[in-house]
């Protein structure tokens, strides 16, 4: 398909058609045999890579992405016809892609995911990509689940505590707690925690499973429930409140971390919440008006039919090559779970300070989404800020220009997010 889906919260990739021969049984697999290392050229931050393919039976691999916490993450797929080759990854319901050409002693190709496509070049040789972000000096907390050891990084002010802190909720698949994809940076999240330290308030941001530090806190995706994410933020509030060193306790949840910390809040008490571009309707409802837009009549109805069913708890194995990406087998379980809430019901069941932001420049989840929580929360305050898009950074309308700004960690928040948020922590106590 031409066009690329761009998904509210779940980063979705129509994958490109590959060779129906079975992996492996292509002539020729002992020519990429090894590991390959070299870069991603995105924009202002190529991302360094190591990939290794192995041959036992059939042609398998693994790549570490040391940027993004992935080590030696197994390969889903791996497809070669003579000197092509065509591998992905699959990582909390997202499938990222690279198609490729053998040429000489380097592999050349496109990288694609989240609507957009980068080239890379490989070369073979010993693995040589190195984490440059390193965190040496960041301060981490750690809780115990029953699927694993968590970590979050605490950013607490100058001077002596206790503070206020917000947990920083990220939104989905395998992002980090600054923000940030595979695809690239943007530190969004990094930058909020920043602000807040400098008027006095403390926070805790943490990787979702799968991602940064909490990269081997990861299951099967066919056990992975939406309920998972939601324990985890209330297992951090719960850790928090037996630290000393802080005060009020409240949450901020961006895009999907907006529902996750709802959900949390009832879970646990906290003093107030922040939504930030968060939807106001039911994933499948938001899912069908996005692919209304940029799927033909078959496969759109093909789509209703799928979430139909997966809503009703039924698995679909019968899924069109151009939708697997979208609603492969494995990932419905979590869809159905995700689906079961709807954003406008639970808010109405908070009875403390809610903010919610969305900016009007935002192509993911625009302010009808916004307005619709707040029609479901009267008493709740609404900020809207211009020009402002998903990743909290201004950016044009057009679609081109607006997600170059997902790739650009230089660029500050959009002007008054923080001045209007800080605003509303104060006369509600929070903070002096």
């Amino acid at each position: 398909m031409k066009k690329a889906l761009l998904m509210i919260f779940i980063v979705f990739l129509i994958l490109t058609a590959c060779s129906d021969k079975q992996e492996g049984e292509e002539e020729g697999s002992g020519l990429f045999v090894g590991t390959w290392s070299g870069t991603i050229e995105i924009p202002n931050q190529p991302l360094n890579i190591d990939v290794t393919f192995a041959n036992k039976d059939e042609l398998s691999g693994m790549i570490s992405i040391p940027v993004q916490g992935i080590d030696q993450y197994p390969l889903s797929t791996v497809k070669q016809e003579d000197k092509a080759i065509i591998f992905t990854m699959k990582i909390q319901g997202q499938y990222i892609t690279f198609d490729g050409e053998l040429d000489g002693d380097q592999i050349a190709g496109t990288f694609k995911q989240n609507g957009q496509s980068f080239p890379f070049t490989l070369s073979k040789g010993e693995a040589t990509a190195k984490d440059e972000t390193a965190e040496a000096d960041g301060e981490f907390l750690q809780v115990e689940t029953d699927e694993g050891t968590l970590y979050g990084e605490l950013e607490t002010p100058k001077g002596e505590g206790p503070f206020p802190i917000m947990i920083i909720i990220p939104g989905s698949g395998p992002t980090d707690r600054n923000g940030n994809t595979i695809a690239g940076e943007n530190n969004s999240l990094k930058y909020v925690a920043e602000a807040l330290a400098k008027e006095g308030i403390a926070s805790l941001r943490y990787d979702k499973r799968g991602a940064g530090k909490n990269k081997e806190a990861i299951g099967s995706e066919e056990d992975t429930s939406y309920d998972l994410f939601v324990d985890d933020a209330a297992a951090w509030i719960e850790r928090l409140k037996e630290d000393e060193q802080f005060t009020e306790i409240g949450i901020i949840g961006h895009s999907q971390g907006s529902l996750t910390a709802m959900l949390a809040a009832q879970k646990e008490t906290v003093d107030i919440f922040i939504s930030l571009s968060g939807a106001g309707r039911t994933i499948d409802k938001v899912m069908y008006d996005q692919l209304s837009e940029q799927l033909p009549k078959d496969l759109l109805q093909e789509s209703q039919e799928i979430m139909e069913k997966v809503k009703a708890g039924e698995v679909v194995d019968d899924v069109s090559q151009d939708l697997q990406s979208v609603f492969h087998p494995s990932v419905q379980p979590f869809l159905a779970s995700w689906m079961a809430y709807d954003p406008a019901e639970e808010i109405q069941q908070l009875d403390i300070p809610t903010l919610i932001v969305n900016g009007e420049n935002d192509l993911q989840v625009p302010v009808s989404e916004a307005e619709l929580l707040q029609g479901a929360r009267p008493d709740a305050e609404m900020l809207l800020i211009e020009k402002m898009n998903h990743v909290l950074k201004e950016a044009p309308e057009d679609r081109e220009g607006n997600m170059a700004t997902y790739l650009d960690p230089e660029l500050p928040l959009a002007d008054g997010l923080m001045d209007g948020m800080i605003r509303f922590l104060k006369e509600n106590k929070i903070v002096e």
